[in-house]
């Protein structure tokens, strides 16, 4: 029951949400582009997108194009931030629903 109370709390809040949609965007940015310039299947190329930019980089998959190098190095530099603020603000909003169902437990100023 936690975790869809803390689903709905964070959708719930403007913040959060454009958070979510801009990270959408950037995987969904990263998708196209891998499965158009690396030839790579969609499941393939979101997948990539995702390792790439939570920088587990299991090496599995690599850009082989000269053009899929160079889109890399620019996504990046510009999705890592992006998506490790959209990971802390989910575990951040976590925390907090939490520690308000505790019960005692003061709501964090």
């Amino acid at each position: 029951m936690l975790l869809f109370r803390t689903i709905f709390t964070f959708l719930g809040d403007r913040e959060y949400r454009d958070l979510l949609l801009t990270t959408v965007i950037i995987i969904g940015l990263g998708t196209v582009v891998y499965h158009y310039v690396e030839g790579w299947s969609w499941i393939d190329s979101v997948y990539f997108s995702v390792i790439t930019l939570t920088t587990i980089g299991y090496g599995d998959f690599y850009p082989t194009t000269d053009g899929g190098k160079l889109f890399t190095i620019i996504y990046i530099l510009l999705g890592i931030g992006i998506i490790l603020s959209f990971i802390n603000a989910v575990y951040i909003h976590y925390n907090t629903v939490r520690s308000e169902k505790k019960p005692g437990a003061s709501p964090p100023s």
